[in-house]
């Protein structure tokens, strides 16, 4: 089952893109996918979501 992405804006700072930009870049994503890394890992440490990616490749990585 494909599930479809909402699309919505979010207006930041240059300085907080340039920021997302290079940290994207150092982990080989897109800005928009390391965006949803950070609100991913965010979530799950939280524990708002469940960690359904334990122990899958560089999504499983730790904010540091």
């Amino acid at each position: 089952m494909t599930r479809k992405k909402k699309p919505f804006v979010l207006r930041l700072k240059p300085e907080m893109m340039e920021a997302l930009e290079k940290w994207a870049a150092d982990e080989f994503r897109s800005v928009n996918g390391q965006i949803e890394w950070i609100l991913n890992r965010a979530l799950k440490d939280a524990g708002r979501l469940k960690d359904t990616d334990k122990g899958k490749g560089k999504d499983s990585k730790t904010i540091k």
